[in-house]
């Protein structure tokens, strides 16, 4: 079996790959014979490889037999993910940033406003600790709860979303943490602070679930159902319930501040799990004929 290997954008030749492949070889096994003639491309991870050349990228484990690549010669197509970095690398610096950037002009006002005699209010301090504990969670989260289905993402990638994560926090924490700012009512405050560290317990909830329906070392999919904690029955509303409560933690926290930037953050972390979860919500529809009646990431809505 001859396999030509060709650049998905230019139709360039990458290499001719000849060996005793057939029906049971794997994708996996096809990106690590090429990584072996091509050395630059070892870590598989970089790899993406099509039936087609502007299709969708075909999964590790999928055999030729299941793809119906029986023919004696035929064309893969490739594209070059670029340099690597680990997700769990990526999230740390992602969420550690944040947290840092918020601290220094809540715990350093000077450095940031010059002196200041006024005091803080109680709004600013509890808006501090909603913050912190939204992302120690995650990082924690990070380290001991998720299972990602994906080892790696585009180096590249990493610099975009910190310029969104850490930029965003600078811009919120200079508003909330400025000797000007004025606060909501203490009732404002408070209720809106409940409802946040509800959103922040459900959002756990899910992503425990999610953990426990995955098997270590597996990339095996299942459908989503809730279990006994009741924070789980908005699994069975929408599909990613995990992105339902995170937004849903950041309508409380711009309420509870009564900023405008915080709100920004939340309009624009709304609409990139929209797009996410409208995308998981097809997959799962697509993926099993048995799916139940959700929507995506709105319950009843969207």
């Amino acid at each position: 079996m001859e396999i030509q290997i060709v650049q998905a954008r230019t139709n360039k030749p990458v290499v001719t790959l000849t060996d005793q492949f057939g029906p049971e070889t794997t994708i996996g096994e096809i990106k690590k014979a090429i990584g072996k003639a091509k050395p630059r491309f070892q870590d598989i991870n970089r790899q993406e490889l099509r039936q087609e050349a502007k299709g969708k990228g075909l999964k590790d484990e999928e055999s030729f037999g299941k793809l119906g690549l029986t023919e004696k010669s035929f064309i893969l197509y490739f594209k070059d993910r670029g340099i690597q970095i680990g997700w769990t690398t990526v999230f740390l610096s992602e969420y550690a940033g944040p947290l840092f950037v918020y601290l220094l002009f809540y715990l350093r006002p000077a450095l940031i406003y010059g002196g200041s005699s006024a005091p803080m209010s109680r709004a600013t301090h509890l808006a501090a600790a909603a913050w912190s504990f939204h992302y120690a969670k995650r990082l924690l989260e990070t380290i001991f709860v998720h299972r990602f289905s994906n080892a790696t993402m585009p180096l590249g990638n990493l610099f975009k979303n910190c310029s969104y994560y850490w930029g965003f926090a600078a811009y919120i924490a200079y508003h909330v943490n400025h000797p000007l700012f004025t606060a909501p009512s203490l009732l404002q405050t408070h209720v809106s602070l409940g409802l946040f560290f509800l959103c922040e317990f459900g959002n756990f909830t899910i992503h425990v679930l999610f953990r426990n329906l995955r098997p270590a070392g597996s990339k095996e999919r299942k459908i989503p159902y809730p279990n006994s904690n009741p924070l789980s029955q908005m699994q069975s509303l929408v599909s990613c319930p995990n992105y339902t409560y995170e937004i849903g933690a950041w309508v409380c926290f711009s309420v509870m501040t009564q900023c405008l930037p915080a709100a920004l953050f939340t309009l624009a972390g709304f609409y990139q799990m929209a797009v996410w979860a409208l995308g998981k919500h097809r997959n799962y529809k697509k993926e099993f004929k048995d799916y139940p009646r959700r929507k995506a990431i709105i319950p009843f809505l969207l």
